[in-house]
């Protein structure tokens, strides 16, 4: 999985910044926001990233559209997230035998606000010099580029990791 690509930042942001919550319309499925959902429990989702930065990059959130990551939580709400985060962080690692997870939350009040956690897989012998945030540099490491078949075909995979019980 070698061959990234350059996407349009500024229409991302633009459409981040003007158009519907993505997270939102992936929820009511709108079919101009497909995604490989990999866990679905009807109160939180988890599905691969459109715009992958690395094998397996998944997005975790609730269904509820909230935009403070602790703020909008209370202790409880906050910990049955995490424990959805750590499921699909495990399945993925597993599958894709990552070396290393990295799990973070971005976003803004001013775009892409709903609430949600990037699950990004460090793929096994990467040198350190590209490892940790210039694994995670978007705008300057492209994305990968995953056929359509093969979103699905991860997406299914990283659905049985889930349902394997260690």
């Amino acid at each position: 999985m070698s061959d990234r690509y350059q996407i349009d930042i500024e229409k991302y942001h633009h459409q981040a910044r003007t158009g519907p919550c993505f997270i939102c319309e992936i929820v009511k499925k709108n079919p101009d926001y497909p995604a490989q959902r990999i866990y679905d429990d009807g109160q939180f989702l988890a599905f691969l990233d459109k715009y992958p930065i690395q094998y397996g990059h998944t997005l975790v959130s609730l269904y509820e559209h909230r935009e403070q990551v602790t703020g909008d939580f209370n202790a409880k709400e906050y910990c049955k997230l995490q424990a959805v985060v750590y499921q699909v962080a495990e399945a993925v690692r597993k599958e894709v035998q990552a070396e290393r997870i990295y799990i973070f939350t971005l976003g803004s009040n001013q775009g892409n606000a709903h609430v949600h956690w990037h699950i990004v897989p460090l793929p096994k012998g990467v040198p350190y010099e590209k490892q940790q945030f210039a694994a995670l540099r978007r705008s300057e490491i492209g994305v990968l580029k995953i056929t359509e078949d093969e979103r699905i075909s991860l997406a299914n995979r990283i659905c049985q990791q889930l349902k394997v019980k260690t």
